[in-house]
């Protein structure tokens, strides 16, 4: 089979930090504007002013995605130090405060925080977006809503932010807990065409709701724009590799449920709330705990099931070229632990959170 129209596209948004204090801090933009002139548009201002938001090119396959992910992250990071600032990828910041944080002079961003108030002005966080192409919205639909089965699963391998404002959360991802307080944020709903998803939009744009389908921010979403399933779930990942191994199982998602489309066969679609139980223990238990297996309507271990996720993927590795990617990288999460159990670790060897914050800072390049 020819999957070349599974291209990829990956978005990452990183900390702004203070290499005294460790805070976030503001860059002024300053950051965003030395990037452009080197990576161009593939750099971008975000609401918060200690925030850089990068994205790579259209991918032809995981091995171009690593190649540009690593050369923003290398562009980002140089040009942070020569301006006095480190960086840092975690899903959260371990100790700053979101009141202390300034907000990008733009009006798109006052008149979110002019809706939202608090919710947006505290939405101090930091994610992974994998953009998967496709051959149609039609097509999009259809992966959309099988793939949301597998998102807990997925964002377990991710998590990476255990603590927030100064304490320990007890949760492996409170990144997550922030973001729910937006709307239309979550696991999607089923829907049966592309035109039931599109009479959705249009009747959240005439009845006020939205003013464009940008602003249904779920934690997977076929893009209002572009022909792509956008996967959103994940806490950006402290390294690249985990970044690549993240990126390279979502498309590998899509491609078998593609597969088994074009053999006349699909994997089962369950409703959002079921879904909803995994997607709230992953976020508190990452990879040590139990998601629950629907089809055996029973709790099983999370590695057991990421392993079964393996196991389903499978027979479409070799012709995406991303065995190494999704097995080994995979196995390796699995082994070494998520970022947040390396956060822990540091913070309970090392007894503080500042040791915590210089450790995402040595992985960024890592």
């Amino acid at each position: 089979m020819n999957f070349s129209a599974f291209t990829l596209g990956i978005e990452e948004e990183y900390m702004v930090l203070d290499p005294q204090t460790r805070e976030l801090r503001s860059h002024e933009q300053r950051i965003v504007e030395q990037a452009q002139k080197v990576i161009k548009d593939k750099v971008k201002a975000e609401m918060h002013q200690a925030v850089v938001e990068v994205g790579t090119q259209i991918c032809a396959d995981i091995h171009e995605a690593r190649e540009d992910v690593l050369l923003l992250r290398k562009t980002i990071h140089q040009i942070a130090g020569e301006l006095g600032f480190s960086i840092g990828a975690a899903g959260t910041h371990p100790f700053s405060l979101w009141e202390k944080q300034l907000i990008t002079d733009h009006p798109r961003y006052f008149a979110l925080v002019n809706e939202m108030q608090d919710a947006a002005r505290s939405n101090l966080i930091f994610g992974l977006h994998v953009h998967v192409g496709m051959e149609s919205r039609e097509l999009a639909i259809h992966i959309a809503n099988s793939a949301r089965y597998f998102l807990p699963h997925i964002f377990a391998l991710s998590t990476n932010s255990p603590f927030w404002e100064g304490r320990n959360t007890g949760f492996k991802s409170f990144r997550t807990k922030v973001f729910d307080k937006f709307p239309r944020t979550g696991i999607p709903d089923y829907f049966a065409s592309i035109e039931e998803y599109d009479n959705y939009i249009k009747l959240l744009v005439k009845t006020n709701c939205i003013d464009n389908a940008k602003k249904v921010w779920w934690d997977l979403r076929v893009h209002p724009f572009f022909n792509t399933v956008e996967f959103r779930i994940c806490d950006v990942p402290l390294t690249t590799e985990e970044t690549i191994t993240l990126a390279a199982l979502f498309q590998a998602v899509c491609v078998k449920i593609y597969k088994l489309r074009m053999q006349n066969l699909n994997f089962i679609i369950y409703n959002r709330a079921l879904v909803n139980e995994n997607k709230w223990r992953a976020s508190r238990y990452g990879i040590d705990g139990n998601l629950i297996d629907f089809g055996k309507e029973m709790e099983v271990n999370t590695r057991a099931l990421i392993y079964e996720l393996l196991d389903f993927v499978d027979d479409v590795l070799n012709d995406l070229g991303s065995r190494s990617e999704v097995v080994d990288g995979t196995q390796r999460i699995l082994a070494m632990g998520t970022g947040a159990d390396k956060q822990l670790k540091v913070y309970e060897e090392q007894n503080g959170l500042v040791p915590v914050v210089d450790f995402i800072q040595s992985q960024f390049l890592a």
